[in-house]
């Protein structure tokens, strides 16, 4: 276990903004992750767990406390057969992508419409992140987390997780540490149905047709990169969190509502908001789309050093030398202005550390 003091933070996230911490300690194996949180929770000091850090904005300030970072590792096959499938455990602070990249290359299905995502495998059940069709709440079998109120190890089956859009019991509270993930993945050399249309497209297959796992994972890449949302040190486009926003998910008058108001905004024959159906009855609609309608185009706040991405509404980025100041004026700006013209207020999707939006 090592550990550092006044380190910078910034250089632990992906929208590169954030202060130094009081301390900084990384984990490298679960023990030594356990024992990290129980002693800072034993002195009753403040804690901010840290993995691959593609979801959060940390104050120009910093943190007051102690910061673990996780860096664990470990991928290892628990069974696998042609029924049940192939279960796989994978260490917290393993890459995501990097464990995609294993799953296609050993024909693991079920995970390839996630490609190209930042971060590590433990922060995926907390956002119950999803992309292109799929979420990892379709191939999560359990989590084994660290609880800090019962101070004791758990391991909670993918139903109690409460997975829901973008959401997940995990992410409702700083209770649980999560230590590793159990996935139930389906041997074979396809891929899931691909769900997307734009994927389907290049692929040169129809929607709902399946594809050689390799061959959608490049798919997926490549949809991932026309839209910014690919790491890559020379693309400011890329110094972000990916999507600011969660796509808004309205009741039917809600929706009608929003419906009004955008002919009032665009004009009777303008566009009209997208919707998707939802299993509750409700209608989800796109963040994006609203914030374009909005005024707030592709590149809005060019030069910067805070502005939405050349290539995608969603992503606000850092464009060199943004601070956490400028991400969430901006940040703040484009959400009033959605709100003030749509009457629907976005919700952010990257956790906020020592200031709020």
């Amino acid at each position: 276990m090592r550990e550092e003091h006044a380190i910078p933070l910034s250089g632990l996230t992906t929208m590169r903004v954030g202060g130094p911490a009081d301390r900084l300690v990384t984990a490298e194996t679960t023990d030594e992750l356990v024992d990290a949180v129980r002693e800072v929770d034993d002195a009753d000091e403040p804690l901010l767990v840290i993995s691959g850090g593609s979801n959060l904005v940390i104050a120009d300030e910093g943190f007051r406390g102690t910061v673990v970072r996780v860096a664990t590792s470990g991928v290892a096959v628990d069974s696998a057969d042609a029924c049940g499938g192939v279960f796989v455990r994978v260490a917290a602070g393993e890459s995501w992508d990097g464990f995609v990249t294993r799953a296609v290359e050993e024909g693991w299905s079920g995970i390839e419409a996630l490609s190209g995502i930042p971060g590590c495998v433990g922060s995926t059940p907390v956002q119950n992140v999803g992309a292109y069709g799929q979420e990892v709440a379709q191939t999560i079998a359990s989590v084994r987390v660290w609880d800090r109120q019962e101070q004791q190890v758990r391991t909670i089956a993918a139903l109690d997780c409460h997975f829901t859009y973008r959401h997940s019991v995990f992410k409702a509270t700083d209770r649980y540490v999560v230590l590793e993930v159990l996935f139930q993945l389906r041997p074979t050399e396809l891929s899931q149905p691909v769900a997307y249309a734009d994927v389907a497209t290049q692929l040169g297959i129809a929607q709902g047709e399946r594809a050689p796992l390799a061959d959608a994972r490049e798919a997926v890449l490549a949809q991932r990169r026309r839209r910014g949302m690919v790491l890559d040190e020379a693309d400011h486009d890329t110094w972000s969190c990916g999507s600011f926003f969660t796509n808004p998910i309205l009741s039917l008058e809600r929706f009608e509502a929003l419906e009004e108001r955008a002919a009032a905004h665009l004009g009777a024959d303008g566009p009209t908001p997208p919707r998707f159906a939802d299993a509750d009855g409700n209608v989800k609609t796109s963040a994006a789309w609203l914030i374009d309608k909005a005024g707030f185009g592709k590149g809005y706040g060019m030069p910067g050093p805070a502005a939405l991405s050349t290539k995608h509404t969603l992503a606000i980025t850092n464009r060199g030398g943004a601070s956490a100041a400028d991400i969430a004026t901006l940040a703040r700006e484009i959400r009033d202005g959605v709100a003030d013209t749509f009457g629907v207020t976005l919700v952010n999707e990257p956790v906020f550390v020592g200031h709020q939006l």
